[in-house]
């Protein structure tokens, strides 16, 4: 069994464009076009609609955007990583994953205070959050703990089935802040394809320094 494989250049070509594809959101949340804001508000019209008419729905979604796939219970996820990677001895891999968790956190509060998005304002709430809304919080630690987790797994079946989890996980997760009313749907896409670029950054990064590390130790063996 082996750890998923994903080269260093794959992995810097799927963060970038990632990236690129969450500037679109960002970029036209900040800016406040017309078009983005017209299907950000019908999305959320209906879905809140949604909401009232079902409330028991309503109550598993929260449930599910308050436990299932809460930023913490990601983070927690995260951890058990960490530890895992930590038990085989894999201490470099760890610390990677850890610091991409806690760049994750920093980049997401740094992109709201810039974007400064408010959420939807509701007559009648189901839900409430705090602080700015774009990226989504739950939506972008979920795409980075799916990507840092993916790449921790080491049995192909395994992984395999990490995938499709992951993929429940990243779309369910953006659909309960819709439905509760906290979101509007680009800042959605825009946190899951940020959380995934910033995994996808760390798997490249971790890469360049392994092979920069064996560069250096061929050098030197070569001066020897």
């Amino acid at each position: 069994m082996h750890t998923w494989h994903l080269s260093g250049a794959a992995a810097a070509r799927t963060a970038v464009l990632l990236v690129l594809l969450a500037a679109a959101p960002l970029v036209g949340a900040a800016l406040g076009w017309r078009p983005l804001l017209e299907l950000d508000g019908s999305v959320a019209v209906r879905l809140h609609g949604l909401a009232l008419e079902h409330p028991a729905f309503t109550r598993s979604q929260r449930v599910l955007s308050d436990w299932v796939w809460d930023p913490w219970t990601m983070r927690l996820l995260l951890a058990g990583g960490v530890v895992l990677l930590l038990r085989r001895g894999e201490s470099a891999r760890a610390a990677w994953v850890a610091g991409a968790a806690v760049l994750g956190a920093v980049v997401q509060q740094a992109l709201k205070a810039v974007v400064g998005r408010s959420r939807p304002r509701w007559v009648v709430p189901v839900d409430s959050a705090e602080y700015a809304a774009m990226p989504s919080g739950h939506a972008m630690t979920a795409a980075l703990a799916s990507v840092l987790l993916i790449w921790v797994i080491r049995s192909r079946a395994v992984r395999i089935a990490a995938v499709g989890v992951a993929a429940v996980s990243v779309v369910g997760v953006c659909f309960t802040r819709l439905v509760l009313g906290v979101h509007w749907l680009s800042d959605t896409v825009a946190g899951a394809l940020l959380g995934g670029a910033l995994g996808f950054a760390a798997v490249a990064a971790r890469g360049a320094a392994r092979r920069a590390a064996r560069e250096a130790n061929s050098a030197s063996g070569g001066r020897g």
